[in-house]
């Protein structure tokens, strides 16, 4: 059995959670509690894309408020 979130040929989702962190996910697994769709299911690479395209700062959301001197 393949890493099911290495399969080139399965379906994935994009998630984010609350820190704003990204994660690729295969469609056929249950979503995490905590973490929701951004980009539905499609193929690996356009998830990936996806996810590289919009996750431009890998700080947790707490840190960069914290930085920016928010509550």
């Amino acid at each position: 059995m393949t890493n099911p979130f290495e399969d080139p040929d399965g379906t994935y989702l994009a998630l984010i959670n609350d820190e704003s962190q990204y994660s690729l996910w295969p469609a056929f697994v249950d979503v995490p509690a905590g973490w929701t769709i951004v980009h539905p299911q499609d193929t690996r690479q356009t998830c990936l894309d996806y996810i590289n395209q919009h996750w431009t700062d890998m700080r947790p959301q707490s840190l960069i408020d914290a930085m920016d001197g928010k509550p």
